[in-house]
């Protein structure tokens, strides 16, 4: 099995924005990236959501442009854009910029977007985020390699755009595909990409990076196989019982925190009707808001002393498969210092298991 490589991942949750300034947040996390590459993590990922709780990830190319400035060597990147919201060229451009300040450290993640109610919101067809993702996704590709754009799609068209910057990285930078359904992951085996994944439970995980890695091999892509990334929930303290202590109340309020004002609302969290996954994740995410034991049992957290957390990846890896983890530190409501102590013993205990 080949070397795992480590990283952050951070939601940067709607709780926080709630008790502090966003300033103070924006600090605070930046901070966490500083010493997460002091530690020797190689990655720092984020997500993007659009009027959601999960994530107040607004504009990710203006937060990434600082942990370029505050960082030298950590590579860092979106996981995902959520690219029906974006402008193709716009963003390609943005993306390019951000490039050249970090000079190459940019990983750029695409997804289609998850929750209905996001693009009630914006006035978008929830139906189409598949089909106008891929086509934004061809034209971003045209903007980093080809000198002009000129495309005539269903969602953009575009004749003889000059999109400038081309990106530091050549051709462009590492992509990869956020995925959870068929159709993701022919996608990304078709386009040689890498692959993520975060929300299902340990079994639907195996079974989809099986399902890609068999896709990829099908396509008969030169070179080696792309990487396949994981993120979990990660709480490490010196004991397994203060380990358990500290992350069982923001386990169980991770995914609710911050999301009265959606629930209020008039448009509320609308409806997922026609969307395959809707049944089985309304499961998981009743089992993760009431259930510890849950979380552990199909693998969505790593908690306890470095021993235990080291078993528990390991034999998570050795189950799913991935060469990427990356740890989401910072859920719920979590003390600042139990974060930070968890991301040292994380770095200093459990990663030396992977050498």
């Amino acid at each position: 099995m080949s070397s795992l490589e480590f990283g952050l991942f951070d939601p940067l949750h709607g709780h926080e924005f709630a008790s502090s300034s966003p300033a103070d947040v924006y600090d605070e996390h930046i901070g966490h990236v500083q010493r997460a590459e002091q530690l020797g993590y190689k990655y720092y990922f984020i997500i993007e959501h659009q009027t959601a709780s999960v994530s107040h990830m607004t504009s990710p190319t203006v937060y990434l442009t600082a942990v370029a400035q505050h960082t030298s060597s950590i590579r860092f990147g979106p996981m995902i854009f959520p690219l029906p919201f974006y402008h193709p060229v716009r963003l390609a451009q943005d993306v390019a910029m951000l490039d050249h300040i970090s000079r190459g450290r940019v990983d750029f993640g695409m997804g289609l977007g998850t929750s209905p109610h996001e693009f009630t919101r914006w006035a978008m067809k929830y139906q189409e985020r598949r089909e106008r993702s891929e086509e934004a996704m061809d034209v971003i590709l045209k903007a980093w390699t080809e000198e002009t754009v000129t495309h005539s799609g269903k969602y953009w068209e575009f004749d003889e755009a000059l999109p400038q910057p081309r990106p530091y990285q050549q051709p462009h930078p590492p992509v990869w595909v956020g995925a959870h359904t068929a159709p993701s992951f022919d996608y990304a085996a078709k386009h040689n990409f890498h692959v993520a994944q975060n929300i299902d439970v340990d079994p639907v995980i195996a079974e989809n990076f099986e399902y890609w890695r068999n896709q990829w091999k099908a396509q008969n892509h030169s070179g080696a196989m792309p990487k396949s990334f994981l993120t979990r929930a990660v709480h490490v303290a010196e004991t397994d019982a203060k380990a358990r202590e500290q992350a069982e109340p923001g386990l169980l309020v991770s995914l609710n925190a911050g999301s009265e004002q959606i629930r209020d609302s008039r448009i509320g969290f609308g409806t997922r009707e026609g969307y395959g996954r809707a049944r089985e994740l309304d499961r998981v995410f009743a089992g993760m808001s009431t259930s510890y034991d849950f979380w552990i049992e199909n693998g969505l957290a790593f908690v306890g002393n470095p021993d235990t957390v080291a078993r528990q990846l390991e034999d998570s890896r050795k189950r799913l498969g991935y060469d990427t983890f990356c740890g989401n530190f910072h859920f719920g409501p979590m003390d600042s210092t139990w974060v930070e102590n968890s991301i040292e013993l994380f770095a200093k205990e459990v990663m030396p298991h992977f050498e």
